[in-house]
């Protein structure tokens, strides 16, 4: 079977399950990059396009009608971030060809979103093309078959997916009744200090919890326009003894900050459409409270099981669920063992790389998803 994967770039945030991809199908999988590398755009700041199963059509005339072709005639293709005419040309070309459009929610903005142009674009594509074809929707985010069924897209087709980090086996073994007795409690924080992540939110959380005398410290990780502001109120608070900036890091560096904090704090807003650093903290056994709008939150956040939901935008509903789980050191040790179990056996890359081929083969057989939780169950 020859499986062809479309997205903007090979980053960090699709290499682990394109990984997995090849190891299933050899090189019957390719991964086609369909826009020219961009430094800014590599998230995590390292170029995975060598990967032998990887063209760039973005890069190449060349490459790109070849790309063209593998839209025409692969058994299944993925279309994710900037493929709109590679999926085009499967919808016209091969309408019964199965394929899967990868998207996050539309409604980032609410309706506002319909104004977008990428929006304009899509939803002409979907009525035109997809509707028509053996087209079906993996969603990257909790929200995104809701938004969706607004416009009466993908009816009956919407499938979970999302973004997949690496998890390990094993990591940090704490003591059942030593969990949260260190002397100070460490809080993480880590994004680009952009408007939409909302680092006051995380800043005013920690200023009321040392007001109430909880002994914690909150490491902050990344950079952006508003990190200044946030160190100036910092030292306008008089907390820079309580909040630590380190600006931006190697992930390997922010890895090993998750595996020695407590809790994450996870602030963002819905433009946050599936949010992969609270993959990589539940992989690392760092309780996540996350902002109850973020897109991947649905999926993988059982608030008071493997992790806590606040109320988005309210620094009392964040204080509150963060107190909780600060006062309750056992239940803190049994949600990180929840979110590291979840993590490795139903969101890892292995996972989701298997449960799609089993939902390709339960569609190409005429059958529902034999998958019922993760990645590739029904949305």
């Amino acid at each position: 079977m020859r499986l062809t994967f479309y997205c903007n770039f090979l980053n960090h945030h699709q290499v682990q399950v394109a990984d997995e991809l090849y190891r299933l199908l050899a090189d019957e999988f390719v991964f086609v990059a369909t826009c020219p590398r961009n430094a800014n755009e590599l998230k995590g700041g390292e170029d995975y396009s060598s990967r032998p199963y990887c063209i760039l059509a973005g890069e190449s005339d060349e490459m790109r009608v070849k790309a063209m072709k593998l839209a025409r005639e692969s058994d299944v293709c993925l279309f994710a971030a900037c493929s709109q005419d590679y999926a085009v040309e499967r919808a016209k070309e091969n309408p019964d060809g199965l394929a899967f459009e990868i998207a996050e929610r539309w409604l980032k903005h609410g309706m506002l979103s319909i104004g977008s142009p990428t929006f304009r674009r899509w939803l002409k594509n979907y009525y035109l093309y997809y509707r028509k074809s053996n087209f079906y929707k993996l969603c990257s985010s909790g929200f995104a078959a809701s938004d969706d069924k607004k416009f009466g897209a993908y009816k009956g087709r919407h499938y979970k997916w999302g973004y997949f980090t690496s998890v390990l086996g094993k990591y940090k073994e704490l003591g059942d009744d030593n969990c949260c007795s260190y002397a100070t409690q460490r809080l993480m924080w880590c994004a680009r200090f952009i408007d939409w992540k909302h680092p006051e939110i995380a800043l005013e959380c920690v200023k009321q919890l040392h007001s109430k005398e909880y002994v914690v410290h909150c490491d902050m990780y990344g950079d952006g326009p508003l990190k200044q502001k946030c160190e100036v109120w910092v030292k306008d608070n008089c907390l820079q003894d309580v909040i630590t900036f380190h600006g931006n890091v190697p992930n390997n560096q922010v890895v090993m900050a998750m595996l020695d904090s407590d809790v994450f704090l996870f602030t963002s807003d819905k433009q946050e459409g599936w949010g992969a650093v609270a993959n990589e903290a539940m992989s690392n056994k760092c309780v996540v409270v996350a902002s109850d709008c973020i897109g991947c939150v649905p999926y993988l956040i059982e608030d008071g099981v493997n992790g806590l939901r606040f109320k988005t935008m309210s620094v009392d509903s964040l204080t509150e669920k963060v107190e909780w789980i600060l006062n309750h050191p056992l239940k803190l040790k049994s949600m990180q063992d929840e979110a590291h179990r979840l993590m490795l056996n139903l969101w890892s890359p292995t996972h989701a790389a298997e449960s799609l081929l089993l939902l390709i083969d339960n569609l190409q057989h005429g059958r529902e998803t034999s998958v019922t939780k993760g990645p590739c169950s029904i949305a």
